[in-house]
């Protein structure tokens, strides 16, 4: 009894490396399949984008993603700390700028400021960071974290929510004009400005992630890194719908 215990343990440790790794493209389509997670289709988000937010929804939800966009420099700083290559680096490091600014480009944290203006938050208000929920604030930090703790690729694969990014921004500045025309149409440009720099961050993110995740056993790893940046997501429309039910 014993030795077929064994044998099935042996045959469960090896079944693994006998799996066939998927060619670069199945890999690729397999990550961009996990769209069908994506937040864009969270009720919250779907509720938004359809007319049907108070104003203290959508107050409630730029100020609570204004603690994302400030932790995204954090995630990528911590990503920059552990990759020892130079031309990775020289690359990825315009993602700080991006958000931080640089010379005369402001960046997007002061543009997401700027949405805030644009639907009623004070800087205060929003710099504060008093109205950001615990499940919020918890979900962000686990990213954070993650970053700063796993190897330099898991962290660039955990960003490829990118993939993704594009149309949430593009659906905002179609219907949030025609369904809020009390926010001021200025305070949009973020989602205007995220559109092109996607293609330029996918790119970078894709090449290393198929680049790094070779074997069947590291794809499924880095699907799993993506469900966990997706879950990441999901949780803070839950957190926010919670705080803000009207």
């Amino acid at each position: 009894m014993n030795t077929l215990n064994e044998s099935r343990d042996i045959a469960r440790d090896i079944a693994p490396s006998l799996t066939v790794a998927w060619t670069r493209e199945k890999f690729e389509a397999q990550l961009r399949a996990k769209g069908a997670a994506y937040h864009i289709h969270h009720p919250f988000n779907v509720k938004m984008n359809s007319g049907g937010c108070s104003r203290e929804q959508i107050r409630g939800w730029v100020a609570n993603r204004f603690y994302y966009q400030i932790s995204i420099p954090l995630k990528d700083a911590a990503i920059l700390s552990n990759c020892p290559y130079r031309e990775v680096r020289r690359g990825w490091v315009r993602r700080i700028l991006d958000h931080d600014g640089y010379d005369r480009d402001q960046g997007g944290i002061e543009a997401w400021a700027q949405l805030g203006d644009a639907v009623g938050l004070t800087r205060d208000e929003l710099w504060s960071l008093r109205h950001v929920a615990p499940g919020v604030r918890f979900a962000v930090d686990a990213y954070v974290n993650f970053a700063r703790r796993a190897p330099w690729q898991e962290a660039v694969c955990s960003s490829l929510t990118e993939l993704f990014a594009p149309q949430i921004h593009r659906d905002r500045l179609s219907t949030w004009p025609q369904h809020y025309p009390w926010i001021d149409p200025a305070g949009l440009a973020y989602f205007r400005s995220r559109i092109p720099l996607a293609q330029r961050d996918v790119d970078e993110g894709l090449t290393v992630t198929l680049d790094y995740f070779t074997t069947r056993t590291q794809q499924e790893r880095a699907l799993e890194i993506l469900q966990f940046k997706l879950d990441i997501l999901w949780t803070m429309l839950d957190s926010i719908e919670k705080a803000f039910p009207t």
